[in-house]
């Protein structure tokens, strides 16, 4: 699994570092979903952390941009995203917001 620089993490999930250790080594976890990178026309993509135990993503893993407890919460996570995008850039391309902050760093609020 890849990780984000600046994972985005949901309320309800307490120790973030031990669910990436979980995803790293595709161990079931029952109400954790990840939003990731979308390959297509789309921009994130959210799943349940039990969809990514296929064998496609053993070798093709997706870069995984935030964690939550929740389908809500991880609603509200893209949203929390979106915001930020278009406060800081003027739009409502997350990826290339996503791409600039992590080529700025400090720069875009961290």
């Amino acid at each position: 699994m890849k990780f984000y620089r600046y994972l985005y993490v949901g309320e309800s999930v307490t120790n973030p570092a031990k669910v990436k250790w979980k995803l790293k080594n595709h161990i079931g976890q029952l109400s954790i979903y990840v939003i990731c990178l979308a390959n297509g026309m789309d921009q994130l993509e959210i799943y349940h952390c039990a969809y990514l135990k296929q064998k496609y993503y053993r070798f093709h893993p997706p870069v995984i941009i935030g964690i939550s407890g929740s389908y809500e919460e991880a609603v509200e996570l893209v949203m929390q995203m979106t915001k930020e995008s278009l406060e800081t850039t003027g739009c409502c391309n997350i990826n290339a917001y996503l791409k600039k902050r992590t080529e700025k760093g400090a720069a875009y609020g961290d």
